[in-house]
């Protein structure tokens, strides 16, 4: 396997993780009050739009040549941390 196709599984892997994490923040928010409920509807709009973000840019990563190489994986980098921190700050939010 090539270090182009492990990172993209690396990749693939690290968004299927925050994608579950989504997934059960959510159900922790829905089970909030009513008014909780209502601010957390924003940040999983939010976070639902980055993970939407960072798989498009995956598959671009996939479909893109050997030049553009270091900038997509630049670009990955930063799309995946911004929705790592964004799961991380929500998390925070509903332990409140």
């Amino acid at each position: 396997m090539s270090a182009r196709d492990e990172y993209i599984a690396k990749m693939k892997a690290e968004l299927d993780a925050l994608s579950v994490k989504m997934k059960e923040l959510e159900q922790s928010a829905a089970e909030a009050t009513a008014k909780a409920q209502g601010a957390f509807a924003d940040e999983i709009a939010k976070l639902k739009v980055q993970s939407a973000e960072a798989r498009t840019t995956l598959e671009g990563l996939r479909d893109e040549g050997v030049k553009n190489w270091e900038t997509m994986i630049a670009e990955m980098d930063k799309v995946r941390d911004a929705f790592v921190h964004s799961v991380h700050y929500f998390k925070s939010q509903l332990k409140k």
